[in-house]
């Protein structure tokens, strides 16, 4: 039996500014933004070679819920990744290598942090 995350819901105060964030400063697709209808409104979006999306919006989550820490971003080249987040005006931290798997952390405007990920192989 397959069971692929394919979908992964952030809460947010403010799906504009959310919705800003992740496709001009990370360059995530932006898939999908509908409003079905009730005052809900459906924001979808994918990181770069990504399978699995995120989804933002009004209805879809408690926007003073829980926030959603530690996503990873895998990548081939950390120190191109976080120049390129960096020159986005990101705030991320320095690489941090943990001896073989490099780490460099950020966060969304809603306080849901990242983790940009290299594995050595």
């Amino acid at each position: 039996m397959d069971m692929r995350l394919e979908l992964v819901p952030l809460p947010t105060a403010d799906v504009e500014r959310s919705k800003a964030f992740y496709v001009d400063r990370l360059g995530f697709h932006l898939d999908h933004d509908v409003q079905p209808g009730n005052g809900m409104r459906v924001v979808q979006l994918t990181p770069p070679g990504s399978a699995c999306s995120i989804v933002i919006g009004v209805g879809i989550s408690d926007p003073d819920g829980p926030r959603v820490l530690n996503l990873h971003l895998v990548v081939d080249d950390i120190d191109q990744a976080r120049e390129r987040l960096a020159s986005h005006e990101v705030d991320i931290s320095p690489v941090n290598d943990m001896g073989g798997v490099k780490y460099a952390y950020f966060s969304d405007p809603d306080a849901n942090s990242w983790a940009l990920q290299q594995i050595s192989r």
